[in-house]
């Protein structure tokens, strides 16, 4: 599984049904906001000068990477935060996967302390569980920098450095774009969203729908339909298609419940319906290359958002004000670009099936 189609599984998806709830508001305002409504900076602006970075040499100072899970998007992150800690001068000592266990969190955090490391990367599972977690390493001085969420009551510039996400809008933005480009802005389709209260999934759900009604006034939205299993993705699809038969274009929040829906249309022997989603993957990205129903997967720059992370601790490390609210760039991954598409989000190239395919 890539990208992040794991985070919304659903452990994660219960043990986030309290969390940030995006407003309609904030998405159809056209940008992305955070879960505050502090206003997105692009990662782009996150910048050391020569002087800044050597004082964080010359600190020797280190850092923990406390992830939620293991993937192809974690390691892409890790991988442009530990380049960015080399350039800084900085030591990754230690590295955790909690496996969306908050519980398990906590104790990672407790055992990373005990390394002192001086700052922390890391993306909070729950809110509640994930402000109790860290206020240890809040009064210990550790500089933390969250990724996408933020514990309860967690205040930036005092208990975190800053947070650092998608541009989530412009995410559900490229999607919209895609699909009505493949359907020559003209047409039926279905949108089927997360529908469970997520900051992330919220935002570029919303902002896909809202893309739609104002910009393609051809294009409809006949069916909706929420999900919070991707394991039923397939036959909530099935369902849909016996109601809509016609569809000719379908929107799915994220890549694993499109491998549901995908699963629906062959077994309907439909070679109609265009499927747009959000999220590298490779079932996904192989029907894609050859030429299937997936005409496009709009991805996050994993390995930005590490570099962004990195930096941003950097700034804490050195007492330099940095921004709340920072926002990686997205890109839009069509048969035609996909090699070039992995490599830009995930730092590698495409798995071998794909390689393959595009021979």
């Amino acid at each position: 599984m890539t990208s992040r189609t794991r985070l919304l599984s659903r452990a994660l998806a219960a043990a986030l049904a309290g969390a940030f709830v995006a407003s309609g508001a904030a998405a159809y305002a056209g940008e992305t906001v955070g879960p505050g409504g502090e206003k997105a900076t692009p990662s782009s602006a996150l910048t050391l000068s020569d002087s800044e970075v050597a004082k964080l040499k010359a600190g020797k100072y280190t850092a923990a990477l406390l992830w939620h899970t293991s993937s192809d998007f974690v390691t892409a992150v890790t991988a442009g935060a530990k380049d960015e800690f080399d350039r800084l001068g900085m030591s990754v000592i230690a590295q955790t996967d909690a496996g969306f266990d908050a519980a398990k969190q906590k104790s990672d955090v407790e055992t990373v302390l005990a390394k002192k490391p001086s700052a922390i990367l890391a993306l909070p599972l729950d809110p509640v569980t994930s402000a109790e977690a860290f206020k240890p390493a809040v009064a210990s001085g550790v500089k933390i920098v969250l990724l996408s969420n933020k514990p309860k009551d967690f205040v930036q510039g005092k208990d975190y450095v800053a947070i650092v996400t998608d541009d989530l809008f412009q995410m559900g933005k490229h999607a919209a774009d895609a699909l009505a480009a493949s359907l020559g802005k003209k047409g039926k389709i279905a949108w089927i969203y997360h529908d469970a209260q997520y900051y992330v999934t919220n935002q570029r759900d919303n902002s896909f729908k809202a893309t739609i009604e104002s910009d393609y006034p051809d294009i409809k939205i006949v069916a909706q339909q929420g999900i919070t299993d991707p394991a039923r993705a397939q036959d909530i699809a099935q369902a849909l298609l016996l109601k809509n038969p016609d569809l000719d274009g379908v929107y799915v929040t994220w890549a694993e419940p499109a491998e549901g829906v995908l699963a629906a249309l062959r077994a309907a022997g439909n070679k109609h319906t265009k499927i747009v989603t959000l999220d590298l993957s490779e079932p996904i990205g192989l029907d894609m290359v050859k030429g299937g129903n997936v005409v496009a997967i709009v991805a996050d720059k994993a390995y930005e958002l590490g570099r962004a992370m990195a930096t941003a601790a950097g700034y804490g490390l050195i007492d330099k004000p940095a921004p709340a609210f920072v926002v990686a760039p997205v890109l839009t991954v069509t048969k035609d670009n996909i090699a070039q598409g992995w490599q830009e989000s995930l730092h590698r190239e495409p798995p071998k099936s794909i390689l393959e395919a595009l021979k």
